[in-house]
């Protein structure tokens, strides 16, 4: 007799070291409301960035999921951004930056975040959170507060790693859908100037050990866009100079960090053409690219128990590519 789909997903994560763990315990056990609340949060900048077009912008958090004993909030109205730390229990010196995805306009810090990294904690990968300013609540040089987020983020945990066990070489940083255009700009413009220094950790190095983007946005050309990108980050429709410089698969260099990347076929939010193009331009630079295409899933199955869905599968092959490429032995 074959195995069953929930015996494969345990399997699967047996065979990638992240423990004998289930999807149900991986979105209903450990990461419920308040759980992670507790923890460690790491303000982004020593004071509120300036900018911010309504001075009297105020977080929202919502609950959207319907389902008892599962949560997935999102939120909303970024003007203090931070980072929630998730140490590992049993540190191995890694680290992974976590950026939740949302459209521009939320930040969905449940289901693609504190779940993704209570499951890589248990590979004694210690995860960050990122909770960021969002384009579309309305910034000055809207498109470039998320990437400014995400710089200055890489390089506190590196600036703050001797006291959570890490070692700063080894950060590395996966992001989904919106998220995922913040981590395939750090991923290719890692050394890019996208706000003024602050203090002694803009000193340090912004480029990942490795990146995941996951379903990710990632081209602003409206040939293969998120329709909603380049009305978030621009206000309207891109221009050549701005496709040039906001999509990531142009800008995709030698020094670009090594990448995976998961995205289904059927994802009618972001076009797959999004991953295919990201992957080609990796190849064509020679930089290590390891892509995973599902016929079905859609747009924004996490690691959430979805029938029909590839959930958690795709997780431990990117444990298995951390590994490989010595983010953590």
């Amino acid at each position: 007799m074959g195995l069953s789909r929930r015996d494969l997903v345990k399997s699967h994560l047996v065979l990638a070291g992240v423990s004998a763990l289930s999807l149900g315990a991986a979105t209903q056990g450990r990461a419920q409301p308040g759980s992670a609340d507790a923890r460690e949060i790491i303000p982004l900048w020593p004071s509120p960035p300036a900018g911010a077009l309504d001075p009297n912008m105020k977080e929202i958090v919502e609950q959207t999921s319907t389902s008892p004993g599962y949560s997935s909030r999102r939120t909303k109205g970024i003007t203090r951004p931070h980072m929630i730390a998730f140490p590992a229990a049993q540190p191995n010196g890694s680290a992974m930056l976590i950026i939740p995805g949302g459209g521009f306009a939320w930040n969905y810090f449940e289901h693609e975040g504190y779940y993704i990294a209570d499951i890589l904690n248990r590979a004694g990968i210690s995860c960050f959170v990122l909770i960021y300013r969002l384009a579309q609540d309305g910034w000055k040089n809207a498109a470039s507060v998320g990437p400014a987020d995400a710089q200055r983020a890489m390089r506190l945990i590196r600036a703050q790693a001797p006291r959570f066990s890490l070692d700063p070489a080894r950060v590395g940083v996966m992001g989904f859908s919106a998220g995922g255009f913040l981590t395939a700009t750090l991923a290719t413009r890692h050394a890019a100037q996208f706000y003024a220094p602050v203090d002694a950790s803009d000193q340090l190095s912004a480029r990942p050990f490795l990146a995941a983007p996951i379903y990710p946005v990632q081209s602003i050309d409206p040939a293969y866009a998120y329709g909603g990108a380049a009305p978030s980050l621009f206000g309207g429709p891109p221009t050549a100079a701005q496709i040039r410089e906001w999509s990531p698969d142009l800008n995709v260099t030698p020094a670009a960090a090594p990448t995976f990347l998961v995205h289904a076929e059927d994802d009618d939010t972001v076009p797959v053409a999004n991953t295919v193009r990201l992957r080609e331009a990796m190849v064509a630079a020679k930089v290590t690219v390891e892509t995973h295409l599902f016929a079905r899933g859609g747009h924004g199955f996490s690691v959430g128990a979805r029938p029909g869905s590839p959930d958690g599968l795709w997780l431990p092959s990117f444990v298995n590519f951390a590994r490989e490429l010595k983010l953590f032995s």
